[in-house]
């Protein structure tokens, strides 16, 4: 019809993180402060969590709605179908699902087990979801922790996967959670930072038998070569089917092809034009990854950065240490606006 006619005329072209600019900037009205944000590639609305509030922005970032949920600071948001968003605070307890036409809250969800008294006001800490499911990670007060499966048709709670005492960092609750479809995987990562540095898990299950199918932990052990040197955040690559983790000391990016997954699966890229070649790190700070339409954007404090495939080796499979290049995003200017604490691309 002529609405989508209009949307392709004026919507911008595929991103490309190398030509990147900023365009417009997202302020809500009320509670500016943005805790959380969900960019939605299909019809490309963004939806953003502000205080106790979900704004909804459409394709060409106009505002279109905003609810007033019951809980006070949302720390994620998830769109989970259409006019659905899933929300969730670690104020709180439980996982909500809102109406975005009328503002009325239409669902909750909270871990309980009646075999053990313990189970009770959950905390959600991530949420991701697949054409008929939800998934969030749960955490108890005493630090036990898992996932549960949320059937999207019933609207109850279907499984329990992976669930962990949470007494140590290679079982603390995933803090970020992705479904893979194409592969029917649901991958759970966990890192946390502290005085000795950085340690965490990424843990790949199968929802329909729940169990464990690949799982790695860091530091690890002293035989891996990078030993020391562990992830400061991981992301997976949907269209590449890839998993990419950036190092918290050396700065370096890895890159994991997830059919051909083993016990030392990476590969760390090299960037060719030496003044482009990080720097390295000193295992703290403020790191964030992002894969969105084949390429990796890294957030390195205030600075952006985008890792793109070169065009010979576009078509090939597995990745190479030379098979991706490093570009800047952002000027310089824009890396004083502060600490990137999140990217998503839609």
């Amino acid at each position: 019809g002529i609405e989508s006619q209009l949307k392709s005329a004026l919507a911008p072209s595929q991103l490309n993180g190398i030509d990147a600019s900023l365009v417009n900037t997202v302020r809500p009205s009320s509670e500016a402060v943005v805790s959380d944000f969900n960019a939605n590639d299909s019809d490309g609305s963004l939806w953003v969590a502000h205080g106790g509030q979900i704004s909804v922005y459409d394709w060409n970032l106009s505002h279109t709605a905003t609810v007033r949920t019951h809980l006070d600071y949302i720390t994620s948001v998830k769109r989970v179908r259409p006019e659905i968003a899933a929300v969730c605070s670690l104020s709180g307890w439980g996982l909500h699902l809102y109406n975005m036409a009328n503002g009325s809250r239409v669902d909750s969800f909270e871990w309980v087990d009646p075999t053990d008294v313990r189970i009770y006001k959950a905390r959600v800490h991530a949420i991701a979801d697949s054409e008929d499911s939800i998934y969030a990670s749960y955490e108890c007060q005493h630090g036990e922790n898992c996932v549960l499966r949320i059937d999207k048709s019933a609207m109850k709670i279907s499984s329990e996967i992976g669930r962990m005492m949470g007494n140590s960092a290679k079982n603390m609750v995933p803090r970020k959670l992705a479904f893979l479809s194409e592969m029917g995987i649901l991958v759970g990562i966990s890192v946390t930072s502290g005085a000795f540095g950085y340690s965490g898990y990424i843990r790949i299950w199968d929802p329909r038998t729940r169990e464990v199918v690949w799982e790695t932990n860091e530091p690890g052990s002293g035989r891996s070569s990078r030993f020391g040197d562990s992830f400061a955040d991981v992301a997976v690559d949907y269209d590449r089917l890839s998993l990419f983790k950036l190092c918290s000391k050396s700065g370096d990016l890895g890159v994991a092809d997830l059919r051909k997954l083993s016990d030392d699966p990476w590969v760390y890229l090299k960037e060719k034009n030496l003044s482009m070649r990080n720097v390295g790190g000193n295992g703290s700070g403020n790191f964030v990854i992002c894969c969105y339409r084949k390429q990796a954007f890294v957030g390195r404090e205030g600075e952006l950065e985008v890792w793109s495939r070169t065009v010979a080796d576009e078509d090939e499979g597995t990745a190479s240490e030379e098979s991706y290049r490093r570009n800047y995003v952002d000027k310089a200017e824009d890396s004083e606006r502060g600490i990137i604490k999140k990217i998503e691309g839609g």
